[in-house]
C-alpha cells in the first residue's frame, strides 16, 4: 500500500485532460505544453515507468503494463495523489497560478469519480486518430526510440487499444459534453499544438487569468 502524503493535497486543481487512444500523441503534446510557463504536465505513464522495477510497486506496474492492461484504479489514484503532492511540496507545481495538464488519468470511469473532488476540469482535449494501424506503427517506432518495451509487442499494443475502447473511452461520459474539444491528431506537431492551445487557453484565461504568467 502507498501511504498518503503527510500534508493534504490542495483541492479543485485547475486541470486540462489530454484524452485519446494509445499512440495518439498525448505525451508529445503534453511535454510541449509542460515547457510553457504556467502549464505543468503530469503523464501517469511516465510516473509509473519512473518506478524502480525492482521495487514492489515497480513489479506491480510491470505485471499489468506488459499485458496491455490498466493498473488498478486504487493503486493509480494513490500514486497520483502522492506524486502531485510531491510536485507541490517541491514548488514544481503551484496550484494557485499553474494549470495542471493530465495525460493518462483518469483512464476509467471509476478513476474519474475518485479524483473528481481534487480537480476542476476546465477543458478536455480529445485527440482523434481513426487509423488504428497508423497508431500501432507509431507506437512500435516509439518503443525503439524511447526505450519503452511495453510498446514493442504488437499483441500488447492491440490489447491496449481494445482496453481503451472498453474501459477508457467511457470516461468522456463522466464529464459535460461542453468541456470536450476534439483535435485532429494527424499532422505536424506544431499544427496540432496550435489547435490544442486554441482549445485550452480561452478556458484557462476565464478561470485562472493569463496562464503564461
Amino acid at each position: 500500500m502507498i501511504p498518503y502524503p503527510a500534508a493534504s493535497m490542495a483541492t479543485s486543481l485547475k486541470t486540462v485532460l489530454l484524452f485519446g487512444q494509445p499512440g495518439v500523441g498525448k505525451g508529445t503534446q503534453g511535454a510541449i505544453l509542460g515547457s510553457v510557463p504556467g502549464f505543468v504536465h503530469l503523464a501517469t505513464g511516465d510516473m509509473f515507468r519512473g518506478l524502480d522495477h525492482e521495487s514492489q510497486l515497480g513489479q506491480e506496474f510491470l505485471k499489468y503494463s506488459t499485458q496491455g492492461l490498466l493498473v488498478p484504479d486504487e493503486l493509480t489514484v494513490k500514486l497520483w495523489r502522492q506524486y502531485v503532492q510531491g510536485l507541490i511540496d517541491t514548488n514544481k507545481y503551484r496550484p494557485d497560478t499553474d494549470l495542471l495538464v493530465l495525460d493518462g488519468i483518469p483512464r476509467s470511469a471509476a478513476q474519474a469519480g475518485m479524483i473528481d473532488e481534487y480537480i476542476d476540469v476546465l477543458r478536455i482535449v480529445h485527440l482523434i486518430c481513426t487509423d488504428t494501424e497508423a497508431l500501432i506503427l507509431r507506437m512500435k517506432k516509439r518503443a525503439k526510440h524511447s526505450n519503452r518495451p511495453d510498446d514493442a509487442d504488437e499483441d500488447v499494443i492491440r490489447r491496449r487499444i481494445q482496453v481503451y475502447h472498453e474501459e477508457t473511452s467511457p470516461v468522456l461520459d463522466f464529464y459535460d459534453d461542453t468541456l470536450t474539444s476534439e483535435v485532429d491528431a494527424v499532422g505536424l506537431p506544431g499544427e496540432i499544438l496550435m489547435n490544442v492551445l486554441n482549445a485550452i487557453v480561452p478556458a484557462a484565461r476565464d478561470k485562472i487569468g493569463n496562464p503564461f504568467g
